[in-house]
């Protein structure tokens, strides 16, 4: 008889400094699945969802779908929403009966006003509902901010591997044969968890190369011996002001609690030497536009100070504006402005504008820029990401999109809902020639340069403000743990 395995997501990103709260409207506008509605959307994504559905195909299971919650990341998650959404988890847990395993996809990050660590509490609640004896397989975006809790309650923890997050799907696949094994009683899983008194610069999380690199190369030799089941680094997420902060190491072993313990610290004790080098520092806005205007050929300039994929608003203007005043031709820049588009959506295609855009969602990210320009194309903002990208996700919606031409010779992207820019296609689907551009802002740090690299002579990082500015010396935390370096000597 098949073994009944539950796929089930609730993940949230969440910015506590971010003055805008993620409501369940915001779940609602990105994924919220339940049942077998989640299949068709997930079953093809780049995502351990869908690597959990293959995986659980592939080990002949049957695979119930329970649910999938996800929003883009922003400001704390209301009481409201979370209880709603979790309860809604819990109730269709219950109706899909007794299970014999949950593969389950958390984020690590979610805080919401009822609770620091809001995963944590989903987990406790969960486990309550399936009991002690139900292995749970849990996954975890590598920017969560693990509680013991997390570390505690499921039978293994599996985080990713890659920023850019490209190896999402490969995770889940190997949630799924891990439940394979405890359910064949090959392996009894015994996890260790250390936490460092440690933050890792957002910069330097990129795992291309650098000091992250050899990172991973430690944690493959760590993987590759016998008895070692799985082993996780998660660097940590700085934009949650909470008492979970910091990096965290994970090691499961086949039955041998020591074993795993004594590698996570080892393993703990070589990231914790190389700390120097996993923090950085960053140009400029003056000294990053400078560099751009300088450089033959396209040039993305990364706004860490508005980068969506860690709350920010998507509506700064300061780089934009300092480009403009430097002389920049050819800039292509993002702004989530809903007001602007349907402006523009009103006045139709070809019409010619003065408008006041952007900088409306708070005073952190610069002011309205008046500008004139042409509306050259109005989209409904859907478009369609089939190669491995950050976040692993396959459908988006940006809302109702605009395409102005400004008299300035730029190109501004007006959307309605804000979206990670990990895609190409965010500009190629409303008729950017992306390397016709000069300069291109992109609201991220790291995760977008899966897309971006390939199209980008250069892409520089740059120390812009805002909620997601990319140091922890720029946040004032009340709720974190101490000492952490740097923060702390």
């Amino acid at each position: 008889m098949k073994k009944r395995i539950g796929v089930a997501g609730f993940m949230h990103e969440s910015n506590t400094f971010a003055t805008t709260p993620t409501t369940r409207k915001h779940f609602e506008e990105a994924y919220l699945h339940r049942g077998a509605d989640l299949v068709p959307v997930w079953s093809e994504a780049h995502h351990e969802l869908g690597g959990m559905l293959e995986g659980g195909a592939t080990q002949d299971f049957e695979v119930i779908p329970i649910m999938v919650a996800w929003a883009t990341p922003g400001g704390t998650v209301t009481a409201d929403a979370y209880e709603s959404i979790c309860g809604e988890l819990l109730e269709a847990l219950a109706e899909a009966g007794p299970l014999d395993g949950l593969l389950l996809a958390l984020h690590g990050a979610m805080v919401s006003e009822s609770a620091d660590d809001a995963d944590g509490e989903t987990l406790a609640r969960v486990r309550t509902l399936i009991g002690p004896d139900v292995p749970i397989v849990l996954t975890l975006d590598m920017h969560g901010n693990v509680s013991p809790r997390m570390a505690e309650l499921p039978d293994v923890l599996v985080a990713y591997q890659t920023y850019p997050h490209v190896d999402q799907r490969a995770r889940g696949i190997e949630a799924a044969g891990i439940m394979a094994d405890i359910l064949s009683g090959s392996v009894q899983p015994c996890q260790a968890h250390v936490k460092l008194p440690l933050l890792i610069h957002i910069v330097q999380q990129y795992t291309g190369d650098g000091p992250m690199a050899e990172l991973y190369a430690e944690l493959e030799r760590i993987a590759s011996l016998p008895e070692v089941v799985t082993v996780s680094l998660l660097p940590g997420y700085i934009y949650a002001d909470s008492p979970f902060m910091g990096v965290s190491v994970l090691v499961t072993t086949h039955g041998d609690a020591a074993q795993a313990k004594a590698l996570a610290q080892e393993f703990a004790d070589f990231i914790y030497a190389r700390r120097e080098a996993l923090n950085a520092g960053l140009p400029s806005v003056d000294e990053a536009v400078k560099e751009a205007i300088e450089t033959e050929g396209t040039v993305c300039l990364m706004d860490s100070g508005d980068n969506i994929g860690a709350g920010g608003p998507g509506d700064s203007t300061i780089i934009f504006e300092a480009l403009r005043e430097a002389g920049a031709t050819r800039v292509c820049v993002v702004l989530c402005d809903p007001k602007v588009a349907a402006t523009c959506y009103e006045a139709g295609n070809g019409s010619r504008l003065s408008l006041n855009i952007g900088a409306k969602t708070d005073d952190k990210h610069g002011k309205p820029l008046a500008i004139e320009g042409v509306v050259q194309r109005l989209t409904d903002g859907l478009y369609l990401e089939t190669e491995a990208r950050h976040g692993g996700t396959r459908e988006y919606d940006q809302g109702r999109t605009v395409l102005l031409h400004t008299v300035g010779g730029h190109k501004i992207v007006v959307n309605s809902l804000r979206v990670m820019p990990t895609s190409l296609e965010q500009l190629v689907s409303v008729g950017v020639d992306v390397e016709a551009m000069e300069v291109i802002i992109v609201k991220g740090v790291t995760a977008p340069r899966a897309a971006y690299d390939p199209i980008a002579v250069k892409c520089i990082c740059v120390d812009s403000p805002g909620v997601t500015r990319a140091g922890p010396d720029a946040f004032v935390y009340t709720k974190r743990p101490k000492p952490l370096y740097p923060l702390d000597t």
